[in-house]
């Protein structure tokens, strides 16, 4: 009669019965690792962890942006590169041809004797725009349909918003389109009805409530603007899919800018007096609680076009004192350079806003590329809507306005980068 096993014995003897079972399990993992390997790999992608933090929790990657149909080249800068001559493709549409340009963007109907401004289109460093550089109105009419984008700040974002209608319209019968304006002029809405679209202009130089929110009459020295008051001109803005918003140019006073703590209706005011970069911050603080209180991640766009450069002092690109965009008809060719109107200091607020947010801002950065365009500004080639007196007649470049952009020109590159950034991201 043999000895009873020890129960060492015994566990060794289960594991060695067992082992087939295990080498068969084994080998069945491996075969289906194999199999959908690159289907495990996806949702693990999904995954990633909190800098700082221990992996103790896997945490969700922000999924694919609202309307992305691909995505840029891997370390492509879209807003540094070169303006190419393209006499081929620009103007991507004639001033003749879109009726909704209005007369202070209209150069060639007022007078400006060349068409150079119109002939440049901008070239990213080693790599392109998607598409071939091309706009493509077709795909951008069908992403809107039935859907709402807005354009919300001030005159220069009024003039990206009428460059988006001019690349559009032609793909719509004219009795399935119009433009009208609301609200004492404070919005404009242009509708393609077959597309059950509109794409609308919404006046806020500050975005936050202030006394400039006149559209027809804000020419005010003394600017004044209402903290935590976004809610009084965001109420527009709910239901927007993708909405675009400016300001800048509103904010550089020269001054320390005026900030009302409660109400414009007040008897007495408190206004108190802050730095512009600390005013501006509060401005762009606002913006980013709004869009992630009001704007759902997954099936809306918020991009922010950052601030337009003038040229009003030739000094800065090696004029004579006194000289200005009037009569301009080269861009600057310096790769660095950067006029002293555009605030490197306002820049630095944006960033540290936008690195803070928790909902995903796209930032349109077109200073650099429109600081080379002293050539494409309105200048004197515009409705005066005074008559100019003979010491203005003297001295062209006395009413020179080297603040907004003739239409066709730069504003529609503006809008090609924001066609990138909205399909492409």
């Amino acid at each position: 009669m043999k000895p009873p096993l020890s129960s060492s014995s015994s566990a060794v003897l289960r594991k060695a019965r067992l082992s087939p079972y295990l080498f068969t399990l084994l080998a069945f993992i491996v075969f289906v690792s194999i199999l959908y390997g690159e289907d495990f790999m996806c949702i693990l992608g999904q995954l990633e962890p909190i800098p700082g933090r221990a992996m103790s929790k896997p945490v969700k990657r922000r999924g694919k942006l609202a309307f992305a149909i691909g995505k840029g080249e891997e370390g492509c800068d879209i807003f540094s590169g070169r303006w190419v001559r393209d006499e081929l493709t620009r103007p991507l549409y004639e001033e003749s041809e879109c009726p909704y340009i209005q007369p202070q963007l209209t150069c060639q109907e007022h007078g400006r004797p060349d068409k150079d401004y119109q002939k440049w289109r901008w070239q990213p460093h080693g790599c392109d725009l998607p598409r071939m550089n091309s706009f493509n109105a077709t795909l951008m009419l069908e992403t809107l349909r039935g859907k709402k984008m807005m354009f919300v700040g001030d005159s220069l974002n009024r003039g990206q918003f009428v460059s988006m209608i001019c690349l559009l319209h032609k793909l719509i019968p004219d009795d399935q389109k119009s433009m009208k304006t609301h609200k004492n002029g404070s919005l404009t809405v242009f509708k393609a009805r077959d597309y059950n679209t509109s794409i609308e202009f919404y006046w806020a130089p500050f975005l936050l409530e202030s006394n400039s929110d006149n559209a027809i009459v804000h020419r005010i020295s003394d600017r004044i603007v209402r903290k935590g008051s976004i809610n009084k001109h965001g109420k527009n803005w709910k239901g927007v899919d993708i909405l675009v918003f400016n300001t800048y140019l509103w904010w550089m006073t020269g001054l320390d800018m005026k900030v009302l703590k409660g109400s414009f209706e007040d008897e007495n005011k408190e206004i108190i007096k802050v730095s512009t970069e600390e005013a501006y911050g509060m401005g762009m603080r606002s913006m980013l609680r709004w869009a992630r209180k009001n704007m759902d991640r997954k099936k809306t766009r918020v991009f922010f076009t950052s601030m337009s450069p003038t040229h009003a002092k030739g000094i800065d690109w090696g004029g004579e004192p006194g000289e200005n965009c009037y009569n301009q008809t080269t861009m600057i060719e310096d790769p660095n350079y950067w006029g002293s109107d555009s605030r490197k200091s306002v820049m630095k607020v944006i960033g540290e806003a936008f690195s803070k947010s928790k909902y995903p801002i796209t930032f349109l950065n077109i200073t650099q590329l429109s600081n080379y365009r002293k050539d494409a500004h309105t200048s004197i080639y515009k409705k005066q809507w005074n008559p100019l007196t003979p010491k203005q007649l003297a001295n062209p470049s006395s009413y020179a306005d080297c603040i907004h952009w003739c239409l066709p020109g730069l504003q529609d590159t503006w809008n090609e980068l924001l066609f990138a950034k909205l399909f492409y991201p």
